[in-house]
This record gives structure tokens, sequence and C-alpha cells, in this order.
């Protein structure tokens, strides 16, 4: 179950990447959604697999942090939810900001190490299920957020375990990797995605945004947007400044909660900069995988694709909870 191995003929890193899409589009539950208000005046929609009033006390609630520009439309998204469902588990995919279809009511968004909105999700369900163990997946960019999260909060996270799923852990490597090769092929549609969410909030909140739509066309890179956006809209004073300042990396060893982190070697997003050279705690389990891609992790064959993932997430905080 914690072995991977990818498909006969599925070892190629970008086949690993974008196969998920093409092979599993609709999700397998209708989901529940939910608002709750932020404390900035703002709002953050949820999903749920059931009703969260139904969900029996004790019984685990798994939250999913989804990836740049997710949701619950993305693949490992709905597939890692109805996983848990599958477990008995309740599970909750917060949207960030922006990320739900409706633009947000404040300037600033997210990025990968804002974690004031993790924070208050997670209180906000503490209260709701004082007794439940909560367990916590970040895939992507939620996967580096949420090692800022657990560094932050230490002794005092609220969850029993977690696991990250192909963190960007060197922000400026992975800055970098995405602008080579075929990978700009996913730095383009991400951006593309960026670009036009941006907009659509400029149109919506032109008073508060310090920007000129044709500053938003020109970008050409998502380092050119981090420099632009991301770091003026969250305090940074500029891209090199938000990659030092958040990225996970020289963080691990303050996270206190038991975390597995998922990497493939061959992950097109990345480079060995992501890997830990540093011996890690014992509550740390690294599992670098030869192939896999960027949440690819298909196995099993062409005509039966297993998605790993779905299998060796749940396994994992099963052993945790000693069930």
């Amino acid at each position: 179950m914690y072995h991977f191995e990818p498909a006969a003929g599925l070892r190629n890193a970008h086949l690993q990447t974008i196969l998920p899409r093409m092979i599993r589009r609709q999700a397998r539950f209708e989901p529940l959604t939910e608002r709750i208000l932020t404390p900035d005046d703002d709002f953050l929609d949820l999903v749920w697999t059931d009703t969260p009033s139904h969900h029996p006390a004790q019984s685990p609630v798994m939250i999913l942090f989804h990836g740049l520009e997710g949701s619950f439309r993305s693949p490992y998204a709905h597939s890692l939810l109805f996983a848990a469902r599958q477990q008995g588990w309740l599970g909750v995919m917060m949207h960030f900001r922006g990320c739900s279809g409706e633009v947000n009511r404040q300037p600033r968004s997210y990025h990968s190490g804002e974690t004031s909105d993790a924070t208050f999700f997670i209180r906000h369900l503490r209260e709701r299920f004082p007794h439940n163990p909560l367990l916590a997946v970040g895939v992507s960019l939620g996967g580096n957020m949420l090692v800022n999260y657990l560094a932050e909060t230490g002794e005092v996270s609220e969850l029993t375990a977690a696991q990250v799923i192909s963190p960007p852990l060197d922000l400026a490597a992975c800055s970098d990797r995405i602008q080579q090769g075929f990978s700009r092929v996913y730095q383009r549609y991400l951006l593309g995605s960026m670009k036009k969410n941006m907009l659509k909030k400029m149109a919506v909140l032109p008073e508060v945004l310090p920007f000129q739509s044709e500053q938003i066309t020109a970008l050409r890179s998502l380092r050119q947007f981090d420099d632009a956006v991301t770091a003026p809209l969250h305090g940074f004073s500029n891209a090199e400044d938000y990659y030092q300042r958040c990225s996970g990396l020289g963080k691990l060893s303050q996270v206190k909660t038991p975390l597995r982190v998922i990497h493939a070697a061959d992950d097109p997003f990345m480079t060995e900069a992501v890997i830990p050279r540093q011996p890690l705690p014992a509550h740390i389990d690294y599992h670098l995988t030869r192939h896999a891609g960027h949440v690819g992790f298909i196995s099993g064959t062409w005509r039966e694709p297993v998605f790993w993932l779905d299998h060796t997430v749940p396994a994992w905080f099963r052993d945790k909870l000693g069930a």
C-alpha cells in the first residue's frame, strides 16, 4: 500500500501528470456546499462529502487543501474526498479565496504561505467537532501552505496527522523549473487562469486593486505574476521575498504533528531542491518515488488505472489512528 509502481507504459512524468484530468473528470458523489464568513468580512466556500451534522462523534474528519487554481472540480480533489467517504470519514475541502467560482470581497487572495484562512477554518472545525480526529491533506500549493501552518502552530495544530502531496517546498526553484521545456505548458495554463481571475476581481473591486488590466495581460510567467501581484497584495517586497519567507523546506524541523511528505523525483513542476537534505524528525515520513509526475501516481494498467493516492493516503491515516 505504501510502495508505488507506475502503470506499465506510464513512467513518463507528463503522462502521469496529465492523465488524471482525462481519466477522472466527474466526481463520484454529489457534494454539499457551505459558506462560512471570515473575520475580515470575506467568505470561504466549503465542500462536504456528507451532511456535517450527521457525522458521528469521534469518527475522523479529513480536510483537503487544493493546489494552485484548483477547486472541487480538480480530479485529485473529488477523488481524495471520495476516498475519505469510503472509509466512513467525513471529508471537507476549503476553497482558497477566489477558487470556488465567485470573486472574494477583499483585495487579498491566497498563496503558498497564507495560513490565516486555514487557521480560522481548522479552529472552526474543532469547535464543530470537538471530539473527532482531524486529518489534513495538502496538495501541491496547498501542501506547502499546510507545512507552513504546521510549523507555525507546532504542538497546537489541532490535527492528529497530515499528509502533503507534491508540495513545492522550494518556491524559487519551482518557479524557475516551470519555465523550462514542456513544463511551460503547465505554466501557460496556470498563468492564464490566474490572470483571468485577477481581471475578474479587478472589475468587481476596481477601487482597491492597484493594477491596470494591461499590466496583468502582459505577464508572461508565474514569477512575474508573483512579483507584480502576489507580493504587493500580501505584504512581500517582491517575488524573491515571498519565495524565501514561504518555502516550507526549511520549516519541516518545526513541525510537531505526524506528517507524511509524498514527492516524485520526476515531478515536472520541481527540481531536487525540494528534496530534504537534512535528517528529518522521526514523526515525519518522507516518501520519494522515482516516477509519478506532479500529483499523478497512477499505477495498475492502461486499461485499469489505479489512483494510488486514493489508497495510500487513507491507509497511512489509519495507521496513525491505530485502526
